[in-house]
């Protein structure tokens, strides 16, 4: 079972729910910035420390406005089902934890597994159209 009070159990959510959204969107955004210095080298050459401190600032902002989202009372942070743990309560009992759970899915897993992979793919396909050219040339 859980060992400390609700509080420990609300911080110790809230930090697992920020550094995952910080480590997804941060992978999708290196794979975004990968993708325009590949297959855009026109914008990618472009981009500068100052862009990736802006980028990174972000990433934190957006992963700091789901986490924060339950202390908003958008949702809640609970003991897991086995009580060994905290996160997300996932059985929704209202329509606004409902909504949250749903735009969890949407916006941190669903668009930046979708950037990536698109990303990457361009990467793949620029990657095989330049071979292409190397080797009729």
């Amino acid at each position: 079972r859980w060992l400390f009070n609700q509080a420990v159990c609300t911080l110790y959510a809230f930090c697992g729910v920020l550094f995952g959204l910080c480590s997804l969107s941060s992978l999708m955004v290196l794979s975004t910035v990968c993708c325009l210095k590949v297959c855009y080298p026109a914008y990618g050459n472009k981009f500068s420390p100052c862009h990736a401190a802006v980028l990174l600032l972000c990433v934190w902002a957006y992963a700091l406005l789901f986490a924060m989202a339950p202390l908003a009372e958008w949702g809640s942070y609970g003991p897991e089902p086995y009580g060994t743990a905290c996160c997300i309560t996932w059985r929704a009992s209202s329509r606004e934890a409902t909504l949250y759970i749903l735009a969890l899915f949407i916006f941190c897993y669903l668009l930046p597994g979708l950037l990536i992979l698109i990303s990457y793919s361009l990467i793949l396909w620029t990657v095989q159209v330049s071979q292409r050219a190397v080797r009729q040339h």
